[in-house]
C-alpha cells in the first residue's frame, strides 16, 4: 500500500480487507476498520463515516497503517498492535506473555456477574483463577459495584499486564496475586482472613487444550502463551486442581463457572460430580458450542 493506491479511507479499508481476506483472517473488514480508526484515534463507526464523507489520510497516517497491516498480515493478533482489547464494558490493555481475552469468555463472565447479583451478601466475595489479563475479575467489579474480587495468575508476564488492568478499573475492590493456582487451597485474603467457605462465585478461563492438539489459528498457536494454553493430555488437569480447591473455598450454594472446550463438557460434569459439586450443567455460546459449565456447591 503506497501513496500511488489512493489515500482515500474507503480505498485504504477496501485494500485491506482484500489483503485480510487472502491472509486467512476471520472478520477482514473489521480488523481493516479498526486499523484505520487505532491510527487516527476514533471508533470503529467514525471510520465507516470518513470513508463516506471521503476523507483522506495525510501521508505519516498511511504510513502507519500500512506498517500495523504487515504486522496483521504476517498473523500477528490485532490487540497486540493496538494494545487493547474490550471486553464487555471494560478495555483492557494487553500484548505479548497474556492471553488476549475472547468473546466467548463473555458470556462465563456473565454467569459470574448474575450469580453476585443475586447474592443477598452486602459484599459478595469472587475468585478468579488463571486471570490472565484480568478481564473476568474486572468486569466482575466493573458491573458489580458491591463486589470483591480476588484474582490469581501464575504466569509474571501476564501478572504484569493484569496489574495494569487493575489499577485503571479495579475500583480498589481487585485483590491481584502471582502465585500457582496448586498452591492456593482456600488461602486468604488481603487482611488475613481464610477464604474457606466464604467465596460466593468462583469463576476461571483456565488453559484446556489437551497437549498433543496444536491450535489452528496462528493468533493462538504462535502468540498466545503456552502456559494459558496447555493443560496435560486431555486438557483437564488444572479443571481437576481447581475442582478440589472450589470444595474448600465456595461457600455451601455458591457458584463455580468454567470455560473449556466444546467437547468436553461431559467430561467436566462427571469430574466435578464425582468431586461432590451439585447439579453440573453445561451451556452452549451464541453459536450453540458448549463453551461453560456451572456446578454449585
Amino acid at each position: 500500500m503506497d501513496a500511488g493506491e489512493g489515500r482515500g479511507i474507503r480505498a485504504v479499508v477496501g485494500g485491506l480487507c482484500e489483503r485480510f481476506a487472502d491472509a486467512g483472517i476471520e472478520d477482514p473488514a473489521a480488523d481493516a476498520e479498526l486499523i484505520v480508526g487505532h491510527v487516527l484515534g476514533v471508533s470503529r463507526g467514525r471510520v465507516q463515516a470518513l470513508a463516506v464523507m471521503g476523507r483522506e489520510l495525510d501521508g505519516a497516517q498511511l504510513a502507519a497503517v500500512t506498517e500495523l497491516a504487515d504486522e496483521r498480515a504476517r498473523r500477528v493478533p490485532l490487540q497486540h498492535l493496538t494494545g487493547r482489547a474490550p471486553f464487555r464494558s471494560i478495555e483492557l490493555s494487553v500484548g505479548p506473555g497474556v492471553f488476549v481475552p475472547r468473546p466467548e469468555t463473555e458470556m462465563v463472565a456473565q454467569f459470574a456477574i448474575d450469580e453476585l447479583l443475586a447474592v443477598p451478601d452486602p459484599s459478595p466475595l469472587a475468585l478468579d483463577l488463571c486471570t490472565g489479563s484480568g478481564a473476568i475479575a474486572l468486569s466482575i467489579a466493573h458491573e458489580v459495584e458491591t463486589a470483591r474480587v480476588l484474582a490469581v495468575e501464575k504466569s509474571r508476564e501476564a501478572h504484569a499486564w493484569a496489574a495494569r488492568n487493575v489499577a485503571e478499573w479495579g475500583d480498589g475492590r481487585v485483590e491481584l496475586r502471582l502465585g500457582d493456582v496448586g498452591d492456593l487451597d482456600a488461602g486468604r485474603d488481603s487482611e488475613g482472613v481464610p477464604l474457606a467457605g466464604r467465596v460466593s462465585v468462583l469463576v476461571s478461563n483456565p488453559p484446556y487444550v489437551p497437549e498433543g492438539m496444536v491450535p489452528r489459528d496462528p493468533e493462538v498457536r504462535d502468540h498466545d502463551p503456552e502456559l494459558a494454553l496447555y493443560s496435560g493430555a486431555d486438557g483437564l488437569d488444572l479443571i481437576r486442581v481447581i475442582s478440589r480447591i472450589g470444595l474448600e473455598a465456595v461457600r455451601p450454594g455458591g457458584l463455580l463457572v468454567l470455560e473449556h472446550a466444546e467437547h468436553q463438557g461431559r467430561a467436566i460434569r462427571e469430574l466435578l460430580s464425582a468431586d461432590g459439586w451439585r447439579a453440573a450443567a453445561t451451556h452452549p455460546d451464541l453459536t450453540g458450542r458448549d463453551r461453560a459449565t456451572t456446578a454449585r456447591r
